[in-house]
């Protein structure tokens, strides 16, 4: 079986008198080491299929499996442990905490898994070795958000989800993080999804899933990623 598998997964919201699905019978896989890119519109449906995936929302019906879990079945500290141990979230703004140094936002994963990796070692990694001691506000929206993905590394986890992680960033700081995101599969075998609407994004994944109006449109295997720097912004 794939490492993700999503089964007719449907999640429904109540607004009033009207049902919405914000995600209708979907239904994809994703191999494990892949880097995944969901593609679509706003309102298609990505971050809801992002919440779900994560355990930070359950489907109204259907079932998704991550590795030997079935997510969907995870109940209490089960559902805790997945999210605390196996996911690392990565947002479009960044959620560091302003009162602390790049090196102790890193350190904060640290305190809650029970293998953390070195968060030395990543930001070196992630090319902030001389910015370790920097509060957020002194460092560039690129830096930022290449703290924001140590800090999720940390946590070592198998899975790495990340919302819009190049929306708030101009293009060479974007293409540095899509770079990054790119090594991270290589280096940590880590399966990264990320959901987007800039198609160009796209070109550098392994696996495109498309979405729009909650449902899968199509599912395409790119068997030769362009690398990141041959995306024409």
């Amino acid at each position: 079986m794939s490492y993700i598998k999503f089964e007719n997964v449907t999640k429904e919201y109540r607004s009033g008198p009207t049902t919405v699905l914000a995600a209708d019978k979907v239904c994809f896989e994703i191999e494990r080491g892949e880097l995944c890119v969901i593609l679509g519109p706003s309102g298609a449906g990505k971050t809801t299929v992002l919440n779900l995936l994560g355990g930070m929302d359950r489907p109204t019906s259907g079932r998704i499996h991550v590795g030997e879990r079935v997510v969907t079945d995870l109940q209490g500290h089960a559902l805790t442990d997945y999210r605390r141990l196996s996911v690392g979230f990565v947002f479009q703004f960044y959620n560091l905490m302003p009162n602390l140094t790049a090196l102790e936002n890193v350190e904060l994963a640290r305190q809650v898994c029970p293998n953390p990796l070195d968060p030395k070692t990543i930001l070196e990694q992630v090319g902030l070795k001389d910015r370790m001691n920097n509060f957020p506000a002194q460092l560039s929206g690129g830096e930022q958000q290449r703290v924001a993905i140590a800090r999720a590394l940390c946590k070592n986890p198998a899975l790495l989800l990340c919302d819009e992680p190049t929306g708030a960033l101009d293009s060479k700081t974007g293409a540095q993080v899509l770079r990054l995101l790119r090594d991270v599969t290589v280096n940590f075998n880590t399966t990264v999804v990320i959901i987007t609407h800039n198609a160009l994004v796209a070109a550098i994944a392994d696996r495109v899933i498309r979405m729009k109006n909650g449902r899968v449109e199509a599912m395409e295997i790119n068997n030769s990623p362009e690398p990141v720097e041959a995306i024409v912004w």
